[in-house]
């Protein structure tokens, strides 16, 4: 497969960048998988000698094998043309172009078709390749004389003969282009023979090729060859907004995505009652919003009243209520047809929370210890990050460096444990408790045996 085939420029697609690997199987427009390249034909049938040959981007047309070459999908071959030859790659051979030409070409005569000359050689390919080499500036070059000639056109692209006899320029215009001028000039400047052909703005797209909005490759340059009409009907029954920026592909016209589903959105709304109906209750009147037609729920607004939100009906208790307003019933309120809408559960256990968006939050924190009193030796070196630190050694630490071992001795106080340990800290209050509790007079003692008696 030829990737200079295409007008991607250097081998590579324009839009994904992956050398030839797009989804549309390369840089070839239009590529075609041949699901029926594993069989075998029957015994004593001979292979259909029409072949589809894929020309520049995704222009494409049948041939007849008259000669009964050995060909496969891939293989470069030189062609009729009606003037001189032309070159391209073989895209489909056997039953499945049989079936490609009654799906495309109606009124397709075999023995009319053009024929297939040759495989090409190596000098044909080196020609090819240089009138391909020629193309982008000779489109340049078109485009400032149709610009000179304040011609209201727009050349898109080129095409040259891979005999360089011929060189066909495709444009798009919104009305007639007299290009007779165009031609002469160019004719004289090119040196070969000129064709104009008027294309239009989908066919454009379909040729150049390019992203979506979607992010895939455009739907006109890798499978969809048929360009229906779109229309803004579509859009209205697929209750999109009619915002033309977002409604409009990169060919300036109607998504042709918009009809995909179409026929299903249509068959969906044949059961959902007219939205133009206004539903009349003892509350007031209300009127339709909108429609969502996977939920099969239509929404409804009182008249004045839009502060109150909105309200779900159903289609059958919409054609219900309609009923009624026919009958000359009036419900009191919508709120009463209102079905309430049940959440299932789902039917599988959490298990430690796996389902959880916050389960790893605590994994990752440093565990701090709980409940446990710092006393240890690090607790005496905590200070105020004001303070500055003070690196005297305390008075014990000195004897004891020294020598002196004569350590004093705690006082022992005779009372409470709690006097005990006050006794201990040597703080000034409890230095004032200590001397109290010394004054006090204890049981026990001669001098309290002496005034008892």
């Amino acid at each position: 497969m030829s990737c200079s085939n295409c007008s991607s420029g250097g081998g590579t697609p324009r839009g994904c960048k992956n050398n030839g690997n797009c989804n549309s199987g390369g840089c070839n427009k239009l590529e075609v998988h041949d699901w029926l390249a594993n069989m075998s034909l029957p015994g004593n049938q001979v292979q259909y000698d029409i072949v589809e040959v894929r020309f520049k981007n995704s222009r494409k047309n049948f041939f007849r094998n008259s000669k009964g070459l050995s060909l496969q999908a891939g293989d470069v071959v030189a062609v009729e043309e009606t003037s001189g030859h032309d070159l391209g790659v073989v895209s489909i051979v056997g039953e499945l172009a049989r079936i490609q030409v009654k799906k495309k070409e109606t009124g397709f005569k075999p023995m009319e078709a053009k024929k297939i000359y040759r495989i090409a050689t190596q000098e044909d390919i080196d020609k090819w390749i240089k009138a391909r080499s020629l193309e982008p500036d000779l489109m340049q070059r078109s485009r400032t004389m149709a610009i000179t000639l304040e011609l209201e056109m727009k050349i898109s692209d080129v095409e040259y003969q891979a005999d360089l006899t011929k060189a066909t320029f495709y444009y798009t215009a919104e009305g007639r282009v007299d290009f007779r001028q165009l031609i002469k000039n160019m004719a004289d400047d090119f040196k070969v023979r000129i064709e104009m052909r008027q294309i239009g703005s989908r066919q454009e797209a379909s040729r150049l090729g390019g992203i979506g909005s979607c992010g895939r490759e455009l739907c006109c340059s890798t499978w969809l060859t048929d360009f229906r009409s779109v229309s803004t009907s579509a859009a209205r029954y697929q209750q999109l907004s009619l915002n033309p920026q977002k409604m409009a592909g990169q060919c300036g016209k109607l998504k042709c995505c918009l009809n995909y589903e179409l026929d299903m959105y249509i068959d969906a709304m044949k059961s959902f009652p007219k939205s133009e109906t206004k539903l009349r209750t003892e509350k007031g009147s209300a009127y339709h919003i909108k429609t969502d037609v996977f939920k099969r729920q239509m929404w409804y607004v009182y008249e004045g009243d839009q502060g109150s939100g909105l309200i779900p009906l159903a289609p059958e208790r919409v054609r219900e209520i309609i009923e009624m307003n026919i009958a000359g019933n009036k419900p009191k309120e919508l709120a009463d047809f209102v079905v309430a809408s049940v959440v299932k559960e789902p039917d599988y256990s959490n298990l430690d929370g796996q389902e959880s968006l916050s389960r790893f939050e605590n994994s990752f924190k440093k565990k701090k210890n709980k409940g446990k009193p710092n006393n240890g030796p690090t607790a005496s070196l905590k200070m105020n990050p004001n303070q500055k630190p003070n690196f005297t050694k305390p008075q014990d630490t000195q004897q004891q460096e020294s020598g002196n071992i004569n350590m004093p001795k705690p006082i022992h106080i005779q009372g409470e444990i709690g006097e005990q340990t006050s006794a201990v800290t040597g703080s000034k209050s409890n230095y004032k408790k200590r001397r109290k509790n010394n004054n006090r007079p204890r049981p026990n003692t001669p001098s309290n045996n002496e005034n008892n008696d």
